[in-house]
């Protein structure tokens, strides 16, 4: 009876002891920038989109107004799975998927996050696999100022309140007119440093007005509704 009172006495568990807590790590700074960003769409009424990321080549390219013949097209580029399924090249397919399923219930206010994948060599400023986070709005008298108004609070809620945007023109086959937008940059204001290789501006998005021919592919009237879109790579 001794040893066995020993014996319970040694091998008791001391309940009062605190349990070890499991360590956590800490979020991924893509994941937090991709929050922030999704929060800040969030408060200005969009909807967050996630699609898949094996898609069609007709979501892919054909609804974006890009024809076979362009240089995105080519096998190079983009990883197929077989001749009609490809790794999505850039998350304009979501947008497509989201206009189409939308026509028929106009307006249209989302952002859609998510990995695209491209047939590159990876160095400093490329990677075969890289995150976009895209905006699509598309409503009755929609205008380029509208689209500046929201790249400026973008800009402003990422890089600080003092910051200021220019937009350049270029060219997208998915929109018409399209621009290359800049924010001042954030370590010289504007100056000119060695970030912003001396010129002041630091190249941030690529964006424009949604190409009537895209809303059209997705049973859209051009003639009634007009859209924006931008879409920036979140590394």
């Amino acid at each position: 009876a001794l040893e066995m009172q020993k014996k319970i006495e040694s091998e008791k568990i001391d309940i009062t002891l605190p349990g070890r807590k499991p360590e956590l790590g800490n979020a991924h700074p893509l994941n937090l920038v991709r929050q922030e960003l999704e929060d800040l769409f969030i408060g200005l009424g969009y909807q967050v989109i996630e699609g898949d990321d094996i898609v069609d080549d007709e979501y892919c390219f054909e609804r974006a107004n890009i024809p076979k013949d362009h240089p995105a097209r080519d096998m190079q580029d983009s990883l197929y799975i077989d001749p009609n399924r490809l790794l999505r090249t850039h998350t304009t397919a979501i947008q497509m998927v989201v206009l189409e399923e939308s026509a028929p219930n106009l307006p249209i206010k989302v952002v859609c996050p998510g990995k695209v994948y491209r047939r590159d060599d990876d160095d400093a400023t490329h990677s075969h696999q890289f995150t976009q986070i895209e905006g699509l709005v598309v409503d009755t008298d929609v205008t380029m100022a509208d689209l500046k108004g929201t790249l400026l609070e973008l800009a402003r809620q990422m890089f600080g309140q003092d910051r200021e945007i220019r937009l350049r023109p270029s060219f997208f086959p998915f929109t018409e007119p399209s621009v290359e937008v800049d924010v001042t940059c954030s370590k010289c204001g504007g100056c000119g440093c060695n970030i912003c290789k001396g010129t002041g501006w630091i190249e941030i998005l690529g964006a424009g007005m949604v190409h009537p021919n895209v809303l059209r592919n997705c049973g859209i009237d051009p003639e009634v509704y007009s859209g924006f879109a931008f879409g920036m790579g979140v590394e």
